[in-house]
């Protein structure tokens, strides 16, 4: 397709409404490099109007009705696809009554769904969107252990715990590495931990939330973790930077900072004193691991600064009413 007089490359991003996923859209966009097929699970629903209003989405962007779990749905949307971006998998905001069918499914299913279009489609690059989920969760690993990409998430353990989310999404990328080992498809993940920054869409998304109930200040006491976290930016460019890499290979963990809950919120205020604060902060017991992204790092990402992301998660809250 032509836009702007030079030829463009078309891709795919499943879900696309999403926190991330809007992000990477919005970049793919304004490169004025790349047509997108996104999908959603209802073109016409209000809430993915975020997207329409995009720069470059009129002539470049095109929602496709899909849902991972229908097949059918997501090889119309990967069909004349150079690449694809998977990015769409359930994060429960509550405890889930049925994790097999609200959690576990859509994100391995739907994940096998993907890749088969893609192979299909002869789709020359996936990248999935894992997550710290499927590195961190594992009782053996020391308390000072720095994770790189070799660490995985134990499953029995994310079982045994009720840990539906970590669980998803260590099985979900571990399907896609061994369906890329079985069919030569070339699949690319990223790991990213706690994604925070400003909201494209209209709604609060679960990991936005954290840092959202934290500065409403209605909770008396608060465990102080010590969270891996990301800038949705950053990640939207590490996602583009992995698919664009000729070299990039396997898996990639991208985190960027790493800051206790108290330091969060003392940071937020640094520069908006009006904001609550815990009346408390306590030892917590469970901390992130620590997690290195050198092999990101290598690729050229680069990340902003912990406080330029704070302030603007905050702004973004403020505006959309969320403060």
């Amino acid at each position: 397709m032509e836009g702007d007089g030079r030829k463009t490359k078309t891709v795919c991003v499943t879900g696309a409404g999403g926190f991330v996923a809007s992000w990477l859209v919005q970049r793919l966009l304004s490169s004025g490099d790349y047509t997108v097929h996104g999908t959603v699970r209802d073109p016409s629903d209000p809430k993915n109007g975020h997207l329409e209003a995009l720069a470059g989405a009129g002539e470049r962007l095109s929602l496709f009705k899909a849902d991972v779990l229908d097949y059918a749905s997501v090889a119309s949307a990967v069909a004349g696809c150079d690449g694809v971006f998977h990015v769409a998998s359930p994060v429960p905001a509550a405890k889930t009554q049925n994790p097999e069918v609200e959690v576990l499914a859509p994100a391995v299913k739907g994940t096998q769904n993907v890749l088969k279009a893609c192979h299909e489609a002869k789709v020359r690059r996936v990248v999935v969107v894992s997550s710290a989920a499927a590195v961190i969760m594992n009782p053996n690993f020391p308390k000072d252990a720095v994770l790189d990409e070799d660490a995985w998430s134990d499953e029995d353990y994310c079982r045994n715990t009720g840990m539906w989310y970590c669980l998803s999404k260590t099985l979900a990328e571990r399907e896609a590495l061994a369906y890329a080992e079985k069919t030569g498809l070339d699949v690319v993940t990223v790991c990213p931990p706690l994604v925070l920054g400003p909201l494209l869409q209209p709604v609060a998304n679960t990991r936005s939330l954290v840092l959202i109930n934290l500065l409403k200040g209605d909770r008396d006491t608060v465990e102080d973790k010590a969270r891996n976290m990301v800038d949705v930016r950053d990640l939207a460019d590490a996602l583009i930077l992995v698919y664009e890499n000729p070299e990039a290979s396997g898996r990639y963990i991208c985190s960027a900072y790493r800051k206790r809950l108290s330091e969060m919120v003392d940071i937020a205020r640094s520069f908006c004193p009006d904001l609550n604060r815990p009346k408390k902060f306590v030892e917590a017991e469970d901390d992130d691991r620590m997690m290195r992204s050198r092999k990101m790092e290598a690729l050229g990402w680069k990340f902003r600064a912990v406080e330029e992301c704070l302030r603007d998660s905050v702004e973004s809250y403020k505006a959309a009413g969320f403060l």
